[in-house]
């Protein structure tokens, strides 16, 4: 059994894997619980030419403090779920408020 909660998991390069459940077109960026196994974000920008990917990637950098650049998108760049690789071992990220 994994010590790290259900949309977390260690990554290569001692990075760490977070699983989003991303909703495009919120009232305002944030986050929102769980859904089934993965974090559940809610997004302000719209679906439209990469804008709420983008926007995912600013999001995470800010709540985990990196650099944008140091994130990756690994799974889901046209889904609703993603699966964000970020550089830093998973016992490092914040539990959501």
């Amino acid at each position: 059994m994994s010590a790290y909660p259900v949309w977390l998991a260690a990554g290569a390069g001692g990075g760490c894997e977070i699983t989003l459940h991303v909703q495009p077109g919120a009232s305002r960026s944030e986050l929102a619980g769980l859904h089934g196994d993965a974090l559940k974000l809610r997004i302000s920008a719209r679906p439209v030419e990469g804008a709420a990917n983008a926007a995912v990637l600013d999001f995470l950098a800010a709540w985990l403090a990196l650099p944008k650049r140091d994130l990756k998108l690994l799974r889901g760049d046209k889904s609703r779920r993603k699966t964000v690789w970020a550089p830093i071992p998973p016992e490092r990220v914040p539990k959501p408020a």
